[in-house]
């Protein structure tokens, strides 16, 4: 049963991080604040690794793309990547509209075009992998839709695996860490779950029952939890992998068919997020 709620806020609740992924399945890069777009943070999986018939490549079968970090040259207009072993190279963002090839990509179930990088791009990321890899831009953000069981028509998302942003919360991962140290395992950091938006101050797993939110003045719909993979035992500072906490949440966050931790969220419209924006849920089930 819905609840509607007004300036409810979670135990003085606040954003504790922001983080994007300029290239998918690459290392996070920190921000102290962020523009909110539709289909995502401003710069955010904005570009992609694919093999060579156009599938996406993800540390699920590169667990070693943790490894390479990429950073936008003071605008969205290029990124630097760089990686143990390999001398860093700079990449222009090619656009359609300049002339740059278009090249059909596939992400999960959705298929749409990216403009091609070229083939110094294609040639270091293909060297530090051992494998032939493309790099592709989405030049045009607006090319791809949400799942239309979980979004509004017009909701789009750039190359993330579904929705513009994953929120966390630091009590839900303490808990989980608690979780853990009792079994025998050592707890887990954020960045395992590479989330959008960390919060900080609600208590372990409310973001359950969240349905709208409002961080800062920017509005989000909180659509459907996520379901977590083999991304979540990949240590992201060296690409090493190990059982947990995937294991874990299989017994204690197990819903259906799903392991879960997080929420994805969708923007109601454009703004700006800042590190301690206050966190506000005005909808919740519950």
């Amino acid at each position: 049963m819905r609840q509607a709620m007004r300036e409810a806020r979670p135990d003085g609740a606040r954003l504790a991080s922001i983080h994007i992924y300029p290239v998918k399945a690459m290392r996070a890069v920190d921000l102290g604040e962020s523009l909110v777009e539709p289909w995502g943070l401003a710069g955010d999986r904005r570009w992609l690794v694919v093999y060579p018939r156009g599938r996406f490549v993800s540390q699920r079968e590169e667990p070693g793309l943790a490894r390479v970090v990429a950073r936008y040259e003071g605008s969205d207009l290029a990124i630097t990547l760089s990686a143990p072993g390999r001398v860093p190279i700079t990449v222009d963002a090619p656009r359609s509209d300049t002339g740059a090839e278009l090249r059909r990509v596939s992400v999960w179930r959705s298929k749409l075009s990216a403009a091609v990088a070229g083939p110094e791009a294609d040639d270091w990321l293909s060297g530090y992998l051992g494998r032939p890899v493309r790099l592709v831009h989405l030049d045009d953000p607006r090319r791809r839709a949400v799942d239309r069981r979980y979004g509004a028509p017009g909701d789009t998302v750039s190359f993330a695996d579904g929705y513009p942003l994953l929120l966390t919360s630091a009590s839900s991962l303490e808990e989980l860490g608690k979780w853990l140290v009792d079994d025998g395992h050592e707890p887990v950091p954020m960045n395992r779950f590479r989330p959008s938006v960390v919060v900080a101050g609600s208590e372990p797993w409310d973001e359950d029952h969240w349905r709208r939110v409002r961080i800062g003045a920017v509005t989000f719909r909180v659509v459907k939890p996520c379901s977590r993979c083999v991304v979540t035992t990949t240590d992201q500072a060296t690409g090493e992998r190990g059982p947990q906490p995937l294991k874990m949440l299989g017994r204690k966050r197990r819903f259906g068919r799903d392991l879960v931790f997080g929420q994805n969220l969708i923007p109601d419209a454009p703004g700006r997020i800042r590190v301690g924006d206050p966190v506000d849920v005005l909808e919740r089930v519950g």
